[in-house]
């Protein structure tokens, strides 16, 4: 996969252009994209996909709408969907084009497109004043053909979305939201130095700090799966302020199971996988080992 936004080249040939926010990469979006993956591989063309850089997008205040992944694991994922290239401009270098203007240099330019790709609810241009009918005319004014992806719905017969997704993950049904994302909901950051409080309980434990901006699962316990260096580990993850010892900044604390080693400065993912319990506070370090070891028993069985 080459990315367009680092690189700045183009495809020597014509592309068949998948295109939106992709923020969660859920079921809805992975269908717009194969679907643009099978178009190219039918017409002889590169898969291409156009999305915002999706941490420029989403509101970093307080209150505002967070981002479910991050850079990273979104153009990973993008690139596993058969995506050979992907142009993912910071929203500030294109939100005032108007509609033509994007057509033109975005998917004829940029992307060399001869068919572009999108799901029912695409808005473009400034102010999200377009969608798929004004998108429809101006590609065929500029020679792309268009092809616009039915929603995907989940078992509830509702439209699967990313406010579907964050609201899930706000209330601690990853199961849920996992389901609909057609993978795990996960965090992909550096272990930072913590007090090492784990280690003095016998249960050590990484800390990584969620970055201000991204979606916050309901703060408790969840099983879990960590990722070191290729391999899975079954793992035990806190999601929130430990309330027990005292913490200002949200983080996701992880025990690793059948894991000894040093990670610390490390970018290490972990994957929630069930809500198990709130989070506590215990009345003694005593009453928090014994809750741990409880915790870890339910995954190790």
């Amino acid at each position: 996969m080459v990315d367009l936004t680092e690189t700045k080249s183009v495809p020597q040939n014509g592309t068949a252009a998948a295109m939106g926010l992709f923020d969660g990469l859920h079921k809805g979006h992975r269908a717009v994209i194969s679907r643009a993956a099978e178009i190219a591989a039918q017409n002889g063309l590169s898969p291409a996909v156009f999305t915002f850089d999706t941490e420029s997008v989403t509101s970093k205040g307080d209150g505002g709408v967070r981002y479910i992944l991050s850079r990273e694991i979104k153009l990973r994922l993008i690139s596993g969907l058969g995506a050979e290239y992907v142009y993912s401009p910071n929203f500030a270098e294109v939100k005032d084009m108007n509609g033509e203007d994007f057509v033109r240099i975005i998917l004829r330019d940029r992307l060399k497109a001869e068919y572009a790709v999108c799901g029912e609810d695409f808005r473009f241009g400034k102010g999200a004043k377009w969608g798929t009918a004004e998108l429809e005319k101006l590609c065929g004014e500029f020679g792309i053909r268009l092809f616009v992806v039915p929603d995907v719905k989940g078992k509830n017969g509702r439209r699967v979305s990313s406010t579907m997704i964050r609201e899930l993950i706000g209330s601690g049904d990853v199961q849920a939201a996992n389901e609909l994302l057609g993978s795990c909901f996960s965090f992909e950051l550096p272990v930072s130095e913590g007090r090492k409080l784990g280690r003095t309980i016998d249960f050590p434990t990484i800390n990584q700090i969620i970055p201000h901006g991204q979606v916050l699962p309901k703060f408790g316990v969840y099983t879990s799966e960590t990722e070191v260096c290729g391999r899975i580990y079954k793992s035990i993850t806190n999601v929130g302020v430990k309330p027990t010892v005292g913490c200002t900044t949200p983080l996701v604390e992880t025990y690793i199971t059948n894991f000894d080693g040093d990670l610390y400065g490390k970018t290490v993912r972990v994957s929630l996988i069930k809500f198990v319990r709130p989070e506590m506070k215990f009345g003694s370090i005593d009453e928090l080992k014994k809750r741990i070891s409880l915790d870890i028993e339910s995954i190790e069985k």
